[in-house]
């Protein structure tokens, strides 16, 4: 979305001043994500042919849109202001939704602004968090239809506990309640670790004839109920995976259809589900951590936390009622991105430092990858085709009959400062762009925020205020033609070619190690 990716780090929402900051355009060949990857892409393409395990298309097809993202090279939104004449391009974005930066980032403000604004009604929301064992963490990596099972079983757990708590000993279809669920694929050491956040009301809807429903608060689960909860979950999802003919405790690598459909994506998932190196001269030896104490690994007591035969189940975040400030930054750490780009480092040694938001229990801070290394952690976070990532359950789902009656009505946004018709444009940088949304109007049901309005919102920065004199400027035209594209380029002293991708080598480890 054109947002500047070293803010992404922090993943908060902030309040718009009454008068936001110029926004300055980010630069991401400079970053070192980009570089790593623009520099190894090639490299890791060719290891893998000579391997005979080329990567899927979908996988090289996210690596290579990466390093177009933000490049106005390969094109722009040019937009001028009429009082002082400047000029300035918008590139446009990759609008991919594996690990850019970027485009998650983007997709992150507009998912919470979204579900704040226009999904859960003014009542206390509880956040829910699945953790699986390892073996089941490879299996959802890629099985669609597992994960959509996993997630119903947890849901419908949840759902249970907000009945007992509400008094109700069984299903009553007069009384429902409503949670968003969201999938995420990455620890934050950019491992492979699928797991599930669920935003729950913390509350049940009652009907009473023809009365709106009226929704009943529960109180906070104790410890006893969220145990009860997480071993309600691996009961049921071991006997889900029984019925599929799974074994939770077998070695559940290397005896599944990837393997045989995708050799290459199983030994990434694999060694990235287990923190080991997939490929190379370092293949199955475990990622190096920094700060590490062998043998010191006590887990700090959470309250609102269970455990159950790997399943970890955690209940400790709520949001009152009316917040809706937290209630959007709830969803945007549920929706965040898997990259901070902030917390990744070069070392002098060519290798790539990256630190952890928060000390591990063994008191490991940093992970080191060499540049092939992160590509694997990369591709293995790429979803799968057709892989949703949020599902709506209950009273927020699309065709739930409660869903008309408690969610908030669509209002007008007031967080962009003022502007004309010609000021706004629904998500520039984006190529696929209606001439309606260009011209500022969203449609009329104004599902997608506009580029500039979640600019505002989240990092308060007015991208349509001129940096020379403040005034508003416009935008002018959506630039594609590489003609087009490499004059106006030019004219502006901007670069007209994109950054070069480095060529394949054959020993890149002898480089570094």
């Amino acid at each position: 979305m054109g947002c500047q990716a070293s803010v992404l780090e922090a993943w908060g929402c902030l309040a718009v001043r009454e008068r936001a900051e110029a926004y300055i355009p980010r630069r991401p060949e400079e970053t070192v994500l980009h570089e790593t990857v623009a520099g190894h892409l090639e490299t890791f393409l060719a290891r893998q042919r000579e391997r005979d395990r080329p990567v899927p298309r979908f996988v090289e097809r996210e690596l290579r849109k990466f390093l177009e993202c933000g490049v106005a090279a390969h094109g722009f939104l040019r937009v001028h202001c009429d009082d002082c004449g400047m000029d300035r391009v918008v590139p446009y974005s990759c609008k991919c939704r594996g690990f850019c930066p970027s485009c998650c980032g983007r997709r992150m403000a507009d998912t919470a602004a979204h579900l704040a604004d226009r999904v859960f009604p003014e009542e206390p929301v509880r956040q829910w968090v699945l953790s699986v064992p390892y073996p089941l963490r490879y299996r959802l990596a890629y099985d669609a239809s597992l994960v959509t099972a996993v997630a119903r079983i947890f849901q419908r757990a949840v759902f249970a506990s907000i009945r007992r708590r509400a008094g109700m000993r069984s299903l009553n279809r007069r009384a429902r309640s409503g949670a968003v669920l969201f999938i995420q694929r990455f620890s934050d050491a950019l491992n492979l670790d699928p797991h599930f956040h669920l935003l729950a009301m913390d509350g049940l809807y009652l009907e009473y004839g023809e009365d709106p429903p009226v929704f009943r608060r529960v109180s906070a689960p104790d410890d006893r109920e969220v145990a009860r909860v997480a071993r309600r979950i691996r009961q049921r999802v071991e006997r889900l995976l029984k019925d599929r003919g799974l074994d939770l405790e077998a070695d559940a690598y290397g005896v599944d259809r990837l393997w045989d459909e995708q050799p290459l994506l199983a030994e990434l998932y694999s060694a990235s589900v287990s923190g080991r190196v997939a490929t190379g001269p370092r293949a199955g030896k475990s990622v190096v951590r920094l700060g590490a104490h062998p043998g010191e690994r006590t887990p700090p007591a959470n309250p609102s936390c269970a455990a159950s035969g790997g399943f970890s189940v955690h209940a400790g975040v709520a949001v009152p009622a009316h917040d809706r400030e937290r209630l959007e930054r709830l969803a945007r750490y549920a929706a965040r991105p898997p990259v901070a780009t902030g917390r990744l480092s070069r070392l002098g040694d060519g290798r790539l430092l990256y630190r952890l938001k928060r000390r591990w229990s063994d008191g490991t801070s940093h992970v080191v990858y060499h540049p092939l290394e992160l590509i694997e952690r990369l591709a293995a976070l790429v979803p799968p085709p057709r892989y949703n990532i949020i599902r709506y359950y209950g009273v927020l789902a699309p065709r739930s009959a409660f869903r008309p009656m408690i969610v908030p009505r669509p209002k007008e946004e007031s967080v962009a400062p003022p502007a004309d018709r010609r000021d706004g444009v629904s998500a520039p940088g984006e190529r696929q762009t209606s001439r309606q949304d260009e011209n500022g109007v969203q449609g009329k049901k104004g599902r997608n925020y506009s580029w500039a309005r979640l600019m505002a919102r989240v990092f308060e920065l007015d991208v349509l205020r001129c940096p020379r004199c403040g005034e508003r400027m416009r935008i002018m035209a959506a630039i594609d033609s590489p003609e087009a594209i490499a004059k106006i380029l030019a004219c502006l002293g901007l670069p007209i070619r994109p950054p070069p991708l480095a060529p394949a080598v054959s020993d890149p480890e002898s480089r570094i190690f």
